[in-house]
């Protein structure tokens, strides 16, 4: 079934041909904390003149370079210390003294890799959120908002919080906000309370009805507010979509690489765009299994004894590092508590792959996609014990075997791996694992969206993306790391992609349709064909409609198995 021009299709020779697998990934192992935040200094830079603005909580400034303001820090929410550990997001302590929004604030406490510690610049004190925009922006333009959730598997922070493409493009007022990640801000223990976990959902939600409340003192529109995110922060957005906590909230969502679990989750937690969670009683039971695990519960074989008179209140009690370094870890991912979303029965009743089959949806417009070759979550190093990738033909086997059990013979016959070029086992992997987890289901998923709600497809297929080092062709989140770029690290093509990718991004959240002047016709999924935007370098990219990505894929056969597959609602 794969001939030699199939291949082809996947992978282009002059830029990766000679690549050694020894080489490292393109990002972290684990795909977070590629760039960590500086640790805060004690005495904030000055703000500069012309930066005050007002908002609820009281009067911040910030810092102008160049065509763009920046604040920083701001707080969103009370620190989520002591007895505010795991609960709902609070509001922030007022002040009157102008606020100085001039430093970064560290990101949300993670875990460090390999496991044994947490990521430096790191801190449970982390809710705060940054404003980027135009020099000048003032109270009445009524800007778009365009509001990134970063991505890093709901464990850790990939974060890419330079917005000066999109406030340069739009005109669009930016925001990107730190939630709470792993077991501090999933963990669902019935000590907790009901409806306990899915607390970093619950900060996202906080950070926009921040956004709702104060943007407009800014220059921005709280009633045209698009979410984006690539990876977890994908996810995040159709979570968004899916939670009737965040009804009104925001009127887009741009999802970005946002189906990239598998069958069996040996990296990350069951949490993309078409995983059916855990629900309350399962994340619960893992709450009262990680207590134990820390010595706040019973023992491991039997977690419902307590050896604790208050639960909540040891778990609340002990060293935010203790409690990192016992939750669930990238390739670990339920080795400790919930590390990710689960039904928690208010903000999210059900997973968003059911509540887009069923349309209980929020009613916003959607533009979402992912990468064509995509796999792994960003995840492309092995570790002892533990491979993620084909290296050889035996891991080949190995992991097709894992991940496909009794229907692991007919995959390998339809992706033999002497049909790709070298590194054969690599590439027969990523294919095989971009075809069943990322591009097949995710045409399934946005067939069922739109009957619900406008939504965009596209398939970024920019196999030259910028910085591999292996080859991974358009690759996890690809197009959302051009979108960052600076313009002037990019060759002219890329350059181009870029400047469209912007232009329709910018577009969607001002208007709610991607098509402007100079890009190419883009129409909704729903209209005869299901056409789909193949995002391509120099200028190249046009519509297509599903039925060719879902032949190019072997979706066909795809969709047979995977209709018995665990992340199946």
């Amino acid at each position: 079934m794969r001939a030699w021009t199939v291949w082809r299709r996947r992978y282009v020779a002059g830029v990766v041909a000679a690549v050694a697998l020894a080489a490292v990934a393109v990002v972290p192992s684990l795909g977070y904390s590629a760039v960590r935040r500086a640790e805060p200094s004690a005495s904030p830079p000055t703000c500069s003149a012309g930066t005050l603005v007002s908002t609820r909580s009281g009067p911040v400034c910030g810092v102008t370079a160049g065509r763009q303001t920046s604040y920083l820090d701001i707080p969103y929410a009370a620190p989520p210390l002591g007895k505010l550990r795991w609960t709902p997001p609070q509001p922030v302590h007022p002040w009157t003294a102008t606020y100085q929004a001039t430093q970064r604030g560290p990101g949300c406490l993670a875990p460090s890799y390999p496991p044994g510690g947490v990521q430096p610049g790191t801190s449970e004190n982390c809710l705060f959120l940054e404003v980027q925009e135009p020099a000048g922006a003032r109270p009445g333009q009524r800007l778009p908002v365009m509001f990134e959730i970063h991505g890093g598997g709901f464990l850790g922070e990939f974060r890419d919080d330079d917005g000066a493409n999109f406030v340069g493009a739009g005109p669009a007022i930016y925001v990107y906000a730190g939630y709470r990640l792993g077991v501090m801000g999933f963990l669902a223990d019935q000590a907790l309370g009901p409806h306990s976990g899915d607390f970093g959902l619950q900060d996202q939600q906080a950070a926009l009805r921040w956004v709702k409340d104060n943007i407009a003192g800014f220059g921005g529109d709280p009633g045209n507010v698009t979410i984006f995110g690539e990876s977890a922060g994908g996810a995040s957005v159709c979570d968004q979509i899916a939670s009737p906590t965040a009804n009104g909230l925001f009127q887009r969502g741009i999802s970005i690489s946002g189906y990239y679990n598998f069958a069996v989750n040996t990296i990350w937690w069951p949490a993309d765009c078409k995983s059916a969670l855990p629900d309350e009683a399962q994340g619960q039971r893992l709450g009262a299994q990680f207590a134990a695990k820390v010595g706040c519960g019973g023992a491991p074989g039997a977690p419902d004894v307590p050896n604790a008179p208050d639960v909540a209140a040891c778990l609340r009690a002990l060293p935010a590092d203790t409690l990192v370094e016992n939750g669930g870890q990238g390739l670990d991912p339920t080795g400790g508590g919930a590390i990710g979303p689960i039904v928690n029965g208010t903000t999210l009743p059900m997973s968003a792959s059911q509540a887009f089959a069923l349309g209980r949806v929020n009613r916003v417009k959607v533009m979402i996609g992912v990468g064509r070759d995509e796999f792994n979550g960003g995840v492309y190093t092995n570790t002892p014990g533990h491979p993620v990738v084909a290296d050889t033909t035996a891991q080949y086997e190995q992991l097709v075997r894992q991940q496909f059990g009794p229907s692991a013979s007919t995959v390998l016959r339809l992706y033999p791996v002497q049909h790709y070029p070298s590194p054969s086992p690599f590439i027969a992997y990523r294919t095989v694992m971009a075809d069943a987890f990322s591009v097949c289901p995710s045409l399934e998923s946005y067939a069922q969206l739109a009957r619900a709600v406008p939504v965009y497809a596209y398939e970024d297929d920019d196999a030259d993306s910028p910085g591999q080092t292996l080859p991974l062709g358009a690759n996890h989140s690809a197009v959302n790391r051009l979108a960052h770029d600076v313009p002037g690290t990019l060759d002219p093509n890329q350059l181009a992609l870029q400047e469209q990718v912007l232009s329709e991004w910018t577009g969607f959240a001002r208007t709610g349709v991607p098509t402007v002047p100079g890009t190419p016709p883009w129409d909704l999924f729903s209209v005869p064909g299901n056409p789909v935007m193949s995002l391509q370098a120099g200028g190249d990219s046009t519509l297509v409609p599903a039925s060719s990505i879902a032949t190019q894929h072997d979706c066909q056969f795809w969709d047979s198995v995977n209709r018995t597959a665990p992340w199946v609602s």
